[in-house]
């Protein structure tokens, strides 16, 4: 990617301005506004309700505990457990009691399949499980059964730290589940699919709403699919596609009266891409405000971003700054240029509306809380503007020290409490303050994910150096050594992340799976590349997926 510079003539000083020649978005507002559903009827509604009816019988009626781990199984890759919560609930209290929490599964007959899918489900829900239940396994691993090799697999990237075993476990099924896809990668069955699908991304990793629609296919093959589970599936796709399509349509709608696109044109139109890491972190469909706030949210990071990285000189970016920090619209109106007031305009306007939204919803203003996180976010973007415009490459625990917040996570974050919190607690508060580590964890592996596929954009446009080049150059390694180190280091991060996700805090659960999920939609949206700023053909077939085109479904009359 060439740099072109601009010149821009201020003061009688001469400025030369950097540029990224970023590609105008693919996804106008016109286009947005355009689309239609028909799911939105209420006769889809009405059969959505008796389908559920219908699935909630099924799951009651189910009465062999390995046939009710599997139906539970499906069902969350189908994207449908969040309707069967209270269900769900029932059962795996009743497999966690019979287990006891202890080594002692339910599975008495040294099934591995079955072992590892209690296991994942136990620990993915919250509850305390010991991965001493592997011990029996140990010496008795049979790579012949794909099954288990597969359920022991995914099991495994629910491990926490100092679980030798599952990492040894991590290793052995990787091994050899590349060695079956090696073997049957020209054939068309149902477990080369699953297994060729695992090794991209593990469950654990994976966006759950992007897994809906590619297991529905799957599960259409399977030859002891339901009926009636598959068409719920499709229809509650469907449904949430259209309430998604709504906010979208809001959220674009707000981006357009913004100007931020028209005014600031040096920096990233990406208010889809937005979006979709939006859906990512909150997909379900009663979370529409947070949606649309997490939508505005990354996409004044991404222009704020670009301030910092690409258009401001140091002595504005100094400036700007200071005026996050006071927070003085006031005094903004002196000392910045026009691009950074009309930045600020819509940054204050959203923080005020995110402010009186926690105040109607919980009695609590949050505008402190808010500032205070817009403030650390820019002054962390300072540091690595004055390393760029110095030539420094720092350590790589320097780099982390500030990166984990110059990724966005927390400022991102701060927002999801107020949004998803059922109450505002001071306890939470107070751990809030301080940047718990359920907050770190979910910035790091953000951060990691995002180096991994954008440090060579970057580096062409003249950024600063990424945790990859500040390990080579510590190590005087080579780029696959840094990347190999580096994707280690999401691992373990992972790990840290799994204690905290069964560990007792003042954070509710609904907080806690959106701070995970941000490290998802990072793994997803970095995975070929920097999808975010330049969307790869993955990415694209992603975004059509789940939020223009629906899954087809037999027409009838309900």
């Amino acid at each position: 990617m060439t740099i072109k510079c601009n010149a821009d003539v201020i003061s009688d000083h001469k400025i030369v301005r950097r540029s990224a020649n970023f590609q105008p978005t693919m996804w106008h507002n016109d286009y947005i506004q355009s689309l239609t559903t028909e799911y939105v009827e209420e006769s889809h509604s009405k059969q959505h309700s008796m389908l559920q009816e219908e699935v909630r019988m099924i799951l009651r009626k189910v009465a062999n505990p390995l046939h009710q781990l599997e139906l539970i199984d499906i069902l969350q890759r189908l994207g449908l457990s969040y309707r069967f919560k209270d269900e769900i609930k029932r059962i795996l209290d009743n497999v966690h009691n019979n287990c006891n929490g202890s080594k002692d599964t339910m599975n008495k007959d040294n099934n591995l399949y079955s072992t590892a899918l209690e296991f994942r489900l136990l620990r993915q829900h919250g509850y305390h499980v010991s991965a001493e239940v592997f011990n029996s396994f140990q010496n008795l691993f049979n790579t012949e059964d794909i099954d288990g090799m597969l359920s022991l697999y995914e099991a495994s990237y629910l491990s926490l730290e100092n679980e030798t075993i599952l990492d040894e476990a991590r290793d052995f099924t990787l091994k050899h589940l590349k060695e079956f896809v090696s073997k049957n990668k020209y054939g068309d069955n149902i477990t080369s699919a699953l297994v060729s699908h695992a090794l991209e991304l593990p469950l654990h990793w994976i966006l759950q709403r992007l897994e809906a629609r590619w297991f529905i296919g799957v599960y259409e093959r399977f030859h002891s699919m339901n009926p009636v589970v598959l068409e719920l599936a499709k229809l509650d796709f469907n449904i949430v596609q259209a309430i998604h399509q709504e906010d979208l349509k809001q959220a674009s709608s707000w981006w357009k009266k913004s100007e931020l696109g028209e005014k600031l044109s040096f920096a990233r139109d990406r208010l889809m891409e937005s979006f979709f890491w939006s859906v990512g972190m909150a997909h379900e469909p009663h979370l529409g405000p947070s949606r649309r706030m997490f939508t505005k949210v990354v996409a004044l990071i991404t222009v704020i971003d670009d301030i910092y990285d690409v258009h401001g000189t140091l002595e504005e970016l100094e400036l700007f700054t200071d005026v996050i920090d006071w927070w003085d619209t006031k005094e903004n109106d002196r000392v910045i240029p026009d691009y950074m007031k009309t930045c600020f305009f819509v940054l204050d306007s959203c923080v005020e509306e995110m402010a009186l939204y926690s105040r109607k919803e919980h009695g609590f203003y949050s505008i402190r809380y808010l500032k205070k996180a817009w403030a650390d976010l820019c002054k962390a973007f300072l540091v690595e503007a004055k390393w760029y415009h110095s030539g420094y490459t720092p350590t790589l625990q320097e780099y982390s020290d500030n990166a984990w917040v110059s990724i966005s996570a927390p400022a991102i974050l701060v927002y999801a409490y107020f949004l998803v919190s059922n109450s505002i607690t001071n306890e939470a508060l107070d751990c809030l303050k301080d940047n718990p580590d359920i907050i770190r964890l979910s910035a790091m592996i953000l951060r990691l994910a995002d180096d991994l596929g954008t440090s060579s954009r970057e580096l062409e446009t003249g950024d600063v150096a990424k945790s990859i080049q500040c390990y080579m150059k510590e190590t005087n390694g080579s780029e696959e050594e840094a990347r190999e180190h580096v994707m280690s280091l999401i691992q373990t991060t992972w790990k840290k992340m799994n204690k905290e996700l069964v560990s007792s805090s003042p954070f509710c659960e609904a907080f806690k799976q959106v701070a995970a999920n941000l490290g998802r939609m990072a793994q997803c949206i970095y995975q070929h590349g920097d999808g975010h700023t330049v969307p790869d053909p993955v990415t694209i077939d992603n975004i059509s997926s789940l939020f223009i085109h629906p899954i087809p479904l037999p027409h009838r009359k309900y």
